[in-house]
């Protein structure tokens, strides 16, 4: 089993590209795994800013197949060509993808360091690809790892404390902007009922904001609005709600953009400033929207360049955090990968030692003598297994359990079966292989 993935984030790809790679993103994962292709598993994590596909194969040899399997369907899916689509993303193997992760999970990967809401989108992109059959036992292992490690980063240092978010950031931009900074004077319209409108929505009321108004081209404004509170608007009520709003605040990433023109026309008899704040990766409103008189326009752009770094110690300490976490699971990962092997040699020297004890007790029956011979073979084989069982953990701790493998093949003609289905039963998070006596089968 080989963990890899594929990155593009807001850190080497500008967020129009992240954007157009994002399209069709839901359908990636089952494209992946039902074309049949090198990849076994896969887990698309998609947010305002950052497309990464995790994916897991057979084996180091399967990589460079399983990258181009993923690099074809979101070129298929966006429309961008191949060759676009693979210079845009950056590839992780090895202790690197556990490593980037993690990182991500804990907050120090995005535009506002420590934020918390990226650790529920890491939670729910592994739950979307539960749901859809994609989430193979490495990558459920991993992600569920990242989100221990974020909570880890949340409870054990200052990382994040202060609740800063990409909403909390735009927020503070628009009440700099404003003439008046009372949040309870100011009416809202929101744009969009998904996870960021509902961060919205909170932010704006605990700024004491109380008229905000909602809408939604998908239609779902109703039902957000009796949920979270806040007014539900229709096609109709929306012209009218944008003319006496002193802040707009898109967050619906639909594929209809509000055009610079029907800003300025509903605006006209406004006679007072606006705040458009763009939250969305494909943007709700026409960047030209900024060049309208009396509209100020705050962007994720905006929001990475005004977000604060945060204490130095906190950082470091977060990242030994996560470094340790990345660690342990890609040795816990190799593990896994020896108990197979360990359990194949195990399967088939007993096979040997069983099929040779069968001729003892067909001769001599259950005799003394018998005993004692069976007794003194299982000995024997408990002994001869005990430094293979042992170079196995040594090598797999270094990296080299293709050799040992590789060697197993090549001197006793086992097949060692990879993956999950070959991992022992006994306990599966641990990565710790069944002891030589629990592998011993007991007396006849």
């Amino acid at each position: 089993m080989v963990l890899l993935s594929l990155i593009a984030t807001h850190t080497d790809v500008d967020l129009e590209t992240v954007a157009r790679l994002s399209a069709g993103a839901s359908e990636v994962s089952s494209s992946l795994v039902d074309s049949g292709t090198a990849v076994s598993g896969s887990v698309v994590l998609a947010t305002c800013n950052r497309l990464e596909v995790y994916c897991e194969t057979g084996s180091d040899a399967d990589i460079e197949a399983a990258r181009s399997a993923v690099v074809a369907e979101i070129s298929r899916h966006s429309g961008m060509s191949e060759d676009l689509v693979s210079r845009s993303f950056a590839t992780n193997i090895g202790e690197s993808v556990p490593q980037h992760l993690f990182a991500v999970g804990a907050g120090l990967d995005s535009a506002v360091v420590g934020e918390r809401e990226i650790a529920g989108q890491v939670r729910r992109a592994l739950i979307e690809a539960q749901e859809s059959g994609t989430a193979s036992g490495g990558l459920t292992r991993l992600f569920q790892t990242a989100s221990r490690t974020a909570k880890d980063v949340g409870a054990l240092t200052a990382l994040g404390k202060r609740g800063l978010s990409i909403v909390s950031v735009a927020l503070g931009l628009a009440t700099d902007l404003s003439e008046d900074r009372d949040w309870s004077k100011k009416s809202v319209v929101v744009f969009g009922t998904g996870a960021y409108a509902g961060a919205t929505m909170a932010l704006l009321k605990e700024r004491g904001c109380t008229d905000i108004s909602v809408y939604s081209s998908s239609n779902r404004a109703e039902s957000f609005a009796a949920s979270r509170g806040g007014k539900p608007l229709t096609r109709e009520s929306l012209p009218a709600a944008l003319t006496r709003a002193d802040v707009v605040i898109g967050c619906s990433g639909s594929d209809s953009q509000v055009s610079a023109e029907d800003v300025r026309r509903v605006r006209e008899a406004a006679g007072k400033p606006l705040i458009i704040i763009d939250l969305a990766l494909t943007h709700d409103f026409e960047p030209a929207v900024r060049e309208i008189d009396g509209v100020e326009l705050i962007t994720l752009e905006s929001v990475r360049l005004a977000a604060p770094a945060e204490q130095a110690e906190s950082l470091k300490q977060a990242s030994t955090i996560v470094a340790d976490a990345a660690k342990n699971f890609s040795k816990q990962q190799l593990s896994r990968e020896m108990d197979s092997a360990i359990v194949a040699l195990r399967r088939h020297t007993l096979d040997v030692l069983e099929s040779e004890l069968e001729k003892v007790r067909a001769q001599h029956g259950c005799t003394g003598a018998a005993q004692e011979v069976e007794f003194a073979m299982r000995r024997m084989v408990k002994q001869l297994l005990h430094v293979p069982t042992v170079r196995a953990r040594e090598l797999a701790a270094s990296g080299q359990q293709e050799d040992y493998i590789r060697g197993l093949e090549a001197l006793y003609g086992i097949t060692v079966e990879r993956g999950d289905a070959a991992a022992p039963a006994k306990d599966a998070g641990s990565g710790t292989a069944p002891s030589e006596d629990d592998a011993e089968p007991k007396s006849a």
